[in-house]
C-alpha cells in the first residue's frame, strides 16, 4: 500500500536524510574534495523535496478534485432524494387533503340526512303530542262537563231531600207546639176546674 503524501510524512523523510547528511559533512569538512558531492546531494534533495511536493500538491489536487465529485454526486443525489420526497410529500400531502374533504361531505351529508330524519321526527312528536294534548284536554273536559253534571244532579237531589225534610220538620214542629197548645190548654183548664171546685166545696162545707 503506497503512502499517503502529507507534510507530516515529509517532514519525517527530511527528519531520517538530514542527520545522514550532517554527520557527513562533519566528517568531510574542512575538505574541499568532499563538498562538491555533498553540496550536490542537498541540491538534489531540495529538488527532489520540490518533486514531493509538487507531486503531493498534484496528488492533493487529484484527491480534492476527486472529493468534490464525490461531493458534487452525493448533492446531486441528496437534491434528488430531497425533490422526490417533497414531491411525494406534496402528492401525500393532496391526496390527504382530497380523502379529508370527500370524507367531510359524506360525514356533512350523513349529518344533514340525521338532521333532517331529526327534525322530522320531532315535528312528528309534537303533532302527536299535540294531538295527544287535545284529545286527553277533549276527554278531560268532557269528564269534568260530566262529572258537574252529576254533582249538579246529587245537589239539587240534596237540595230536593234538604227541602223535603225541612217542610216534614216544620210540619212536625207545627203539630208539636199545637199538642204543646193543647197541652198547655188542658192544665190551664184542668188547673181552673179544680180550683172551681175546691172552692165550691169550700163553700158548701161553709154553708152547711
Amino acid at each position: 500500500m503506497e503512502p499517503q503524501i502529507t507534510p507530516e510524512y515529509i517532514k519525517q523523510l527530511v527528519y531520517s536524510i538530514l542527520p545522514e547528511v550532517l554527520a557527513q559533512y562533519q566528517q568531510e569538512k574542512g575538505k574541499e574534495f568532499y563538498l562538491n558531492p555533498l553540496l550536490e546531494r542537498l541540491i538534489r534533495l531540495e529538488e527532489e523535496l520540490k518533486a514531493l511536493r509538487i507531486e503531493m500538491n498534484l496528488r492533493f489536487e487529484a484527491q480534492r478534485k476527486e472529493s468534490d465529485a464525490k461531493f458534487e454526486a452525493i448533492n446531486a443525489r441528496f437534491e434528488a432524494l430531497t425533490k422526490d420526497m417533497n414531491t411525494k410529500f406534496e402528492a401525500l400531502i393532496k391526496e390527504m387533503n382530497t380523502r379529508f374533504d370527500a370524507q367531510k361531505k359524506e360525514s356533512d351529508a350523513k349529518f344533514e340526512a340525521m338532521n333532517a330524519r331529526f327534525e322530522a321526527l320531532i315535528k312528528e312528536m309534537n303533532s302527536r303530542f299535540e294531538a295527544l294534548t287535545k284529545e286527553m284536554n277533549a276527554r278531560f273536559e268532557a269528564l269534568k262537563q260530566d262529572s258537574d253534571a252529576k254533582f249538579e244532579a246529587i245537589n239539587a237531589r240534596f237540595e230536593a231531600q234538604k227541602q223535603e225534610s225541612d217542610a216534614k220538620f216544620e210540619a212536625i214542629n207545627a203539630r208539636f207546639e199545637a199538642l204543646d197548645k193543647r197541652l198547655t190548654f188542658l192544665q190551664w183548664l184542668i188547673g181552673i176546674g179544680f180550683t172551681f171546685l175546691a172552692g165550691l166545696i169550700t163553700l158548701l162545707n161553709f154553708f152547711k
